[in-house]
């Protein structure tokens, strides 16, 4: 897909003040510091649209995206560590549930898991959730560059056994391998 214009709408929390119109929206989803930030710039060709930061947990609250003036992308806050009291994380866990099971706009989930790491408890459960509800939903298996080639191949064996999915998405933000394949999956789901 060409990207011809990518804009930051809005940040919210509560389902109030998200957009009000028909446009259809891909959310980005995963524990925090799993890369969503990373990988919506990487996969936008735009720096510095969705911020980053080392630090787990930035993200804290929803994340509105135009795109091309056709359909958004949606940056949910992460689940698992941040740095943030606890009320406040079951506060984004709260919005995240909600946008998620709401939303007449989502046409596709992108959750996304770290390839160095096995899945955990947390994201082997917003899996089921996705399944339960059945919510369109692909995995993306981010940080690919940061392992050697027998290493990626493992994990990524072991988080689709985990899942029970063979359809993982390898991404690697920095190389933008897995792109192209990325895009055909969100422009599918945009057509139908």
């Amino acid at each position: 897909m060409k990207i011809t214009s990518a804009e930051f709408l809005k940040s919210a929390l509560k389902e109030v003040d998200w957009p009000r119109d028909s446009i259809p929206e891909i959310a980005f989803l995963g524990r925090s510091n799993v890369g969503k930030s990373s990988l919506i710039n990487s996969l936008l060709g735009v720096r510095g649209l969705a911020r980053t930061s080392s630090t787990p947990g930035r993200t804290q609250l929803l994340n509105f995206f135009l795109i091309n003036s056709k359909f958004r992308i949606v940056d949910l806050p992460g689940y698992g560590y941040a740095r943030a009291p606890k009320e406040v994380r079951a506060e984004w866990s709260s919005a995240a549930e909600e946008y998620l099971a709401k939303r007449e706009q989502l046409v596709l989930s992108i959750h996304i898991v770290d390839s160095r790491h096995e899945p955990s408890k947390q994201d082997l459960q917003l899996h089921e959730w996705l399944l339960h509800h059945h919510k369109p939903h692909l995995i993306v298996a981010t940080k690919s560059d940061k392992l050697s080639k027998n290493e990626l191949s493992r994990n990524v064996k072991r988080a689709a056994h985990a899942f029970k999915s063979d359809n993982l998405i390898i991404y690697s933000a920095t190389k933008r391998e897995g792109r192209d394949r990325l895009w055909n999956a969100i422009e599918k789901s945009l057509k139908s």
